[in-house]
């Protein structure tokens, strides 16, 4: 997951107020049930130690979310008496969490709101096809082509003349497919989906896909559902959470081999807090990998002003010349090291039926950028 857009949060050091709001159930009670949400979270916050000014902040903010038509919920992040970031997400989270801590905490993310790609829906069928955007939390239409419209049935009869019908009608059926992989090109170049899902009849959604630019023939799937109507959320839903299993496991696999040392005994990869600590500080984190609740995710560490500055004990970062410290669970401190750096960060949750808990020693591993 990539995750630019935490850059604001890490501007500034101080405490943080991080809270994740349910906001799924939509019935008569809906507005009293978040009055009393609000209460609950400012309330929570208050008894962890966070500020009045910042307590109110995220008070009013939930309030204000009473009618909101969100499917699932959101995410706020508040100091100093203000809201700097609310986050929807793409899944209901659980009870809480609701924290006052020295960094935003930030890890549930990756899975209430991370892994949900954009996927471009095609219904196909030879005359053209339509598409649609789908993701959690969109649905729209996004425009088609029409291709030509006539010979597009086959005949039967053996004649010359027929014979030579019929190869009209795979001309029209090539030369249509050509039209929808290229439409499915652009619109994919403009609206920058992630997926690609090609609905209808198997030969015509095969020759789309095979007529498509090689990069994207490898993010296309084909699935028979749809014929005669629309994709349903949950069939959307599996697909996309399919392909998203698919890409996590395919960097688990590099994870596992770029684990094992060189001839010089060197790794591509590192795991547990000591060695992800001393590459994050010399900003050597090419990707992290997360189990969320993993024993190691909530291990206490110490970091500085500077997202470089972490370590195991509060005497490593004095013996660094860091003259400020404060303590923090490891993975919000990987996280921030990570996202100062641009380096992606990705969730093992949708994998863990496949991989079990072996994956990365406590939870926490990474890529990194050199040896």
């Amino acid at each position: 997951m990539e995750l630019a857009f935490l850059n604001p949060l890490y501007e500034h050091p101080g405490f943080w107020a991080s809270a994740y709001v349910d906001l799924s159930e939509h019935d008569e009670d809906m507005q009293h049930r978040r009055h009393l949400t609000a209460q609950a979270v400012s309330r929570s916050l208050r008894e962890q130690g966070a500020d009045e000014p910042t307590c109110h902040a995220v008070y009013e903010a939930v309030e204000g979310l009473r009618r909101s038509t969100e499917p699932y919920g959101v995410a706020l992040f508040a100091r100093d008496g203000e809201v700097a970031l609310q986050v929807p997400l793409t899944r209901r989270p659980p009870d809480g969490p609701v924290r006052w801590g020295t960094l935003p905490h930030v890890t549930p993310l990756l899975d209430l709101a991370g892994e949900d790609p954009v996927s471009l829906v095609a219904y196909i069928d030879r005359t053209g096809a339509d598409f649609e955007l789908r993701s959690a939390l969109l649905h729209e239409t996004a425009g088609g082509v029409t291709g030509r419209q006539w010979p597009v049935h086959r005949a039967k009869a053996s004649d010359w003349s027929e014979r030579h019908f019929r190869l009209k009608v795979e001309n029209t059926w090539e030369h249509n497919a050509r039209e929808v992989a290229g439409a499915l090109a652009a619109c994919q170049a403009e609206t920058g989906a992630d997926l690609l899902i090609l609905c209808g009849e198997e030969r015509e959604r095969r020759s789309v896909h095979e007529q498509l630019p090689k990069q994207l023939r490898e993010r296309a799937v084909e699935t028979g559902h749809g014929i005669g109507s629309r994709l349903l959320p949950q069939e959307v839903e599996e697909i996309r959470a399919g392909h998203v299993r698919q890409r996590i496991l395919a960097e688990v696999d590099r994870f596992r081999a770029a684990r094992t040392p060189d001839e010089e005994r060197r790794a591509a990869a590192v795991e547990g807090v000591p060695q992800l600590i001393e590459a994050a500080r010399e900003h050597r984190l090419a990707e992290l990998l997360i189990r969320p609740d993993a024993p190691d995710t909530h291990r206490q560490v110490w970091i500085g002003e500077d997202p470089a500055q972490l370590a195991a004990r509060r005497t490593e970062l004095k013996n660094l010349g860091e003259q400020l410290s404060w303590p923090a669970r490891a993975d919000d401190a990987l996280v921030r090291a990570a996202v100062v750096t641009d380096a992606p960060v990705l969730s093992l949750s949708p994998v863990l039926e496949e991989t079990g808990d072996e994956v990365a020693v406590g939870g926490l591993g990474a890529l990194l950028r050199w040896t």
